[in-house]
Parts: structure tokens; sequence; C-alpha cells
């Protein structure tokens, strides 16, 4: 099965293309200005390319459905839904925290916890166990101080995303790994993906939303006078 993957939760602008679990190619760049709006659509054209099929001879889209980035979630569903509608062909969606641990799993981690900076001292989080993955807590947004995460104190827990750098200012975890430059990622939707799409879990594409976790948060105009 061809499969187009889309990644756009956070900074980086991810797409891939797998035959089953095989990738066939892999697009995207880290932005510290999402650049979603203007890359995605190249990095699909490119990974078609790069894997040398067409639109036509993709079989579904799995997309990372969040939470993260309001504007890069909505640009990526749409991106995906606008695929499904005009292939007719199913969507799947993939937890994009679940993207994160992969890289991570047995390594002798007893957890393994994402974090993405969700402005302020606020991320988005859930932990993961080190060695099945299997989800331990619901995906929440949480905002950090001393005793975050104080459960894990004497685990070994491992904690990676762009949220880890204001978390590791604070936490009292001494014994805690810390790795920042880890970010959602379409080659890594592709071992959940294709499992979702053995057992048919397809979105609703004219339903589907992303996970958003929270309500937008716009920038307020300043009143003149």
């Amino acid at each position: 099965m061809k499969i187009l993957h889309i990644e756009t939760s956070s900074k980086n602008c991810s797409v891939a293309i797998s035959d089953g679990e095989e990738l066939l190619c892999l697009c995207e760049e880290v932005s510290e200005n999402y650049k979603q709006s203007e890359s995605l659509h190249t990095f699909v054209q490119w990974a078609l390319e790069g894997a040398k099929i067409t639109l036509k001879d993709l079989d579904a889209v799995s997309l990372g459905m969040g939470p993260g980035s309001y504007t890069g979630l909505r640009i990526g569903s749409s991106s995906a839904k606008g695929f499904c509608y005009g292939l007719k062909i199913p969507l799947v969606a993939v937890n994009s925290l679940e993207t994160m641990i992969e890289p991570f799993l047995s390594k002798d981690y007893d957890f393994i916890i994402p974090l993405l900076d969700a402005r302020r001292m606020e991320v988005y989080t859930a932990v993961f166990d080190g060695n099945t993955g299997k989800m331990l807590t619901e995906t929440d947004a949480k905002v950090l101080d001393e005793t975050s995460f104080q459960e894990f104190s004497d685990k070994k827990v491992i904690f990676v995303g762009d949220g880890t750098a204001k978390a590791k200012e604070i936490l009292r975890l001494p014994n805690a790994v810390f790795e920042d430059n880890v970010y959602p990622s379409a080659k890594y939707l592709i071992k959940k993906a294709v499992e979702k799409f053995n057992e048919k879990e397809f979105e609703d594409v004219a339903y589907f939303e992303p996970f958003y976790l929270k309500d937008f948060q716009g920038v307020k105009k300043k009143k003149t006078s």
C-alpha cells in the first residue's frame, strides 16, 4: 500500500511516502517561522517524485493530528482532507506525540515523555512506556513548575521535544535525560498508520478535526483612540 504521510503540528514541516512500512521518500524542514503554508505542497510534490509515484498511486493519507501549532494543524488537515476527497482514499490520523517517541524506544528508559512547546511555561505532553510505547497518560496541556513530573524522580526517564529547553531549567530531576532537538516527523507516522490502515481505523473525512487541545489564541490588536 502506498501512503502519503503529513506532519505539520510543530516547527517541522514533514512529508513522507511509504510502501507499507518501507519509507520511500522523506522531505522535511525545521523552521522557526513555521513554513507549512509555503512548503507543504512543494514537499508533497518532491516526495512523490522521490518515491517515483503519482497522487493516483496513493492508497491512503496519514496525518499527524496534533496536539501542536493551531495554524500548522489546520494547514496539514486541510491538505490531507483535500487529497482524500479528490482521490477518494481513506484518512488515517495519529497522535503527533506518538511520532516523537519511536527513536527512543527500547533504549533502557522506563518512560519517554514528549514535551511540545505551547507558549510560556506550558507544554503538550503525555507519558509513554519506554519499551512498549504504550501511552500511559492522556495527552494534556501542562504548565511546568518545580513540582512537575516528581513522580518519576527515581525512574529512568527521557524528555524529548522543543519544550525540554524550559523544562530542564526548572525540573528537579537530576537523573532525567533531555533531548530538545526532537520534533514530530512524518517518517514516524508510518508504523502506526499502517496498523490503522490494516484495521480499517479510518477518519470521517467530512467531519474530521485535528486535535487542537486548546482553543486558538490570536494576538489582540491594540485599540486606537
